[in-house]
Order: structure tokens, then sequence, then C-alpha cells
């Protein structure tokens, strides 16, 4: 398999996992690879689309930064998101990220227009998770269609250099110097987001992990967090 074709089974797979783990049961969302210094390859809508679960490595083109066809013949009755600029500002601001999720998890909003930020409220349970919410995860207060550069724009400032923004009323922006941990940034921040939305409805009061059991928390390397992890979410595909 070339490596276009293998980045292109990639961002498809990736599209099926959120899919399965709930954070894009639906026909919206995408998620983007950079391949070259303009280029890069994105989900798009096919003239048969049936939502991510069912994404094909046909439905991933090549595209630039203007959501211009990639390479001849690329397209053809595809069409490009939306919401690209959402993709393509991050990638033009971000020389570090690699990869761009966009999903619409529903603990994620709820938790959110809720008044509850993402939060280390847990420990070992998911160690990743819970240093990425220590160090901040932000939000983007407007509830818009992200379909500009305009308001790609105010996303990116809102982001900062985190890799994960939420956007209020929407769902979520993740980024990764991988597609896999792309993905995985955005699983972590929905558990946290449906642990916290259990743990109110039970009664119960969000407390962080106390500093000094945070700094007892290692890492496991990538080897463990992201490629047995990806490995796990393939397995899981129906």
């Amino acid at each position: 398999m070339s490596t276009l074709a293998a980045q292109r089974q990639l961002v498809a797979d990736a599209c099926r996992v959120l899919a399965a783990r709930g954070l894009a049961d639906g026909y919206l969302g995408h998620v983007s690879l950079r391949v070259e210094d303009d280029l890069l390859l994105v989900r798009c809508r096919g003239p048969q689309e049936r939502g991510l679960r069912w994404t094909t490595a046909e439905d991933v083109q090549l595209v630039t930064l203007d959501g211009e066809p990639g390479a001849e013949g690329e397209l053809g009755e595809w069409t490009v998101p939306n919401e690209l600029p959402l993709h393509t500002e991050v990638l033009r601001t971000r020389p570090d990220v690699a990869a761009v999720v966009h999903a619409h998890p529903p603990a994620v909003v709820a938790a959110d227009l809720a008044g509850l930020a993402v939060r280390p409220v847990v420990g070992a349970f998911d160690m990743p998770g819970t240093k990425l919410a220590a160090a901040g995860v932000p939000v983007y207060p407007r509830g818009v269609l992200v379909r500009d550069r305009r308001l790609a724009g105010e996303m990116v400032a809102a982001m900062g250099d985190r890799p994960v923004v939420l956007l209020r009323g929407h769902g979520l922006t993740s980024t990764g110097r991988s597609v896999e941990e792309a993905v995985l940034h955005a699983l972590s921040v929905d558990r946290l987001a449906r642990l916290e939305l259990a743990v109110v409805s039970a009664g119960g009061t969000l407390v962080d992990l106390p500093a000094e059991d945070l700094a007892e928390l290692p890492d496991l390397g990538s080897g463990f967090n992201h490629a047995t992890a990806w490995r796990h979410e393939l397995a899981n595909l129906p």
C-alpha cells in the first residue's frame, strides 16, 4: 500500500472510531491529516453519504488549504466539509499539529452547557486525559458553523496552544501530532465529560485530583498511550 493510500485508510478508520465511540454517530464531523505544507487529506461527503460509521478510504480526499483539488482527478463527486476552514486554519497557524478532528460528542456539549469545565477529576483511570485536563481545555463560546477563516481564526485564538478546544453548543476540535493522538485526545475529553455528568447527576461534587497524586502519574509512553490504545480502538470496530 502506498503512503498516501495508507494515510487515507488511517483517516477513514479514525472517522469510524469516532462514530463507534459515539462522538460522531451521525453524518456530521470530519478528520484531516496534513501530508504536505499546503496539502491535507480530509474526510469529504460523497454522493452516497451514509455517515462517519461507514467511512471508506474513498471518502478521504486530497485538497489544498484553500479547498481545491490537491491532485488531478481528486474530489470528483465528493465535496469538502463546510467547516474545512476549521481544519485549515489550525494547520496554517499550528506547525506542531499534523491532524485535526472535529466531532459533536453529546456529553461534551451537555457538560459545557451545564457549566462543567473539563477537569482532572480522575487519576489512573485515564492518565493522559487527566494530564490534558489539568493543563486546561479552553472553550470557544460561539455556537456557530465554523465555515470561514474569520470564524476559524476566532476558534484557533480560543484554543491557543492547547490540543483541544470545546465549541459551545456545537462540539469539539481536537488536534495531535498524528491522527491517532488527535482522536485519543477527543476520546479522553468525552470520557471525562461523561464522568462529570454522571457524578453531578448522582448528587456528587466534582473535586480535582490532588496535586501530589497528579505528580505521581507516570508517562507510560506513546507505545502504550497511543499505539496500544489505537490497536484497541481498531479491534473494537464493528
